[in-house]
């Protein structure tokens, strides 16, 4: 449904130079999905989101919606952004405080060129008022809602358009830990319910893997990887998508021999040889670290009954942190410290000896340096 390839998008900074703020992006966003774009402040997300509504003029490259050409540097085409009939929530909602709910989504239709009847922005309204659940708030000035309550009438004013595209850039970013995560799941609800195409803007990464169907992650202006959140959490293909997305332990080492793409493979680290799993072609010697998730880190006082694959070595206890469902322990393997995730019953005092199993499909071997590099 939207397709932006090989876009260009820079701007001048304070001291009169330029700022590549998007390098040769292209990504697809299928009819009804819902694509983020994650990464962290500065990295270009924001830009390439206002360069799809308009609000910036990229260099180059072309935005296509629904078969419908937007933007073209070849073609010479850059539309209105008030003619593309995208809607767009800020991190700001820029609620209107002098109008109640029901008029802060009526205004967009009751000012556009060919206004609709009174009865039918009244059905318009009381719709996207209803899909928010703020329908029985209609008549609520807007300063008395609640900042879960601004951040849904942000949405319905978007939605009354009727938009094409939905963007959203960091619309959760202002509002506490608790509601933000409650918000996360009327959003996603709202998103399968109304199936609309949707492209997301935001830095945290929990928010992506909660709410998308696929994930851009991004790094000084270009797209690093691409893919469903389940690849990009369990297959990152560089080490900075890996230490971005969540947390891990990164081991050190080097190829043992040569190894194809989503093979298994062996190298040598200061925990001793381990299997892993290869997602690209890695050269044998290539200098390389492993990447292991906390929560792939097994932990256990008895020795565990080993299976093909598996990575077995025995620790020290260093440190633990309750937090509730949960422990995170310091394992100290050899000069290495591991951090482990498990459940809060492993009650191993600090200081004693315990057992540790990766297995090899959770263990991912990356090229130790990679440079930034463009996504197709």
């Amino acid at each position: 449904m939207l397709s932006v390839r090989s876009l260009f998008t820079e701007y001048a900074n304070d001291r009169g130079g330029t700022v590549n703020a998007v390098q040769d992006v292209s990504f697809d966003v299928p009819e009804g999905a819902l694509f983020t774009l994650l990464g962290p402040s500065g990295c270009g997300k924001t830009t390439t989101l206002r360069s799809i509504a308009g609000l910036e003029r990229p260099r180059s490259g072309s935005i296509d919606a629904g078969g419908r050409v937007v933007f073209s540097s070849d073609k010479g085409v850059f539309v209105a952004p008030n003619r593309r009939n995208f809607g767009m929530v800020f991190q700001s909602y820029a609620i209107w405080p002098h109008m109640n709910v029901f008029k802060n989504v009526a205004f967009p239709l009751e000012v556009r060129r060919q206004r609709p009847s009174r009865r039918e922005i009244e059905d318009k309204v009381m719709r996207v008022l209803a899909a928010v659940q703020l329908a029985d708030l209609a008549d609520r000035d807007a300063t008395k809602l609640s900042g879960g309550q601004q951040q849904r009438l942000a949405l319905a004013r978007a939605l009354v358009m009727e938009p094409q595209l939905l963007l959203l850039d960091e619309p959760l970013s202002n509002l506490d830990a608790k509601l933000r995560e409650a918000m996360r799941f009327e959003l996603k609800r709202m998103q399968r319910d109304l199936g609309i195409t949707t492209v997301y803007v935001t830095h945290d990464q929990s928010e992506a893997l909660a709410l998308s169907h696929e994930i851009a992650v991004m790094n000084e202006g270009r797209i690093i990887q691409i893919g469903s959140p389940r690849d990009i959490y369990e297959r990152p293909r560089n080490k900075f998508v890996a230490d971005f997305v969540g947390s891990t332990n990164f081991i050190g080492g080097t190829m043992l021999s040569a190894a194809a793409g989503n093979g298994r493979c062996r190298v040598a680290t200061a925990l001793g040889e381990l299997n892993v799993q290869c997602v690209e072609t890695l050269a044998k010697d290539a200098a390389i670290v492993v990447s292991v998730r906390p929560e792939d880190v097994e932990l256990s006082e008895a020795p565990p009954l080993r299976e093909e694959g598996d990575n077995l070595c025995t620790g020290t206890v260093e440190a633990k942190v309750f937090l509730g469902d949960y422990l995170d322990f310091q394992v100290k393997v050899g000069d290495s410290v591991l951090l482990a995730r498990v459940h809060s019953s492993l009650r191993t005092p600090t200081g004693d000896s315990i057992h540790v199993r990766m297995r090899a499909e959770k263990c991912v071997a990356l090229a130790a340096a990679v440079a930034p590099r463009a996504a197709a």
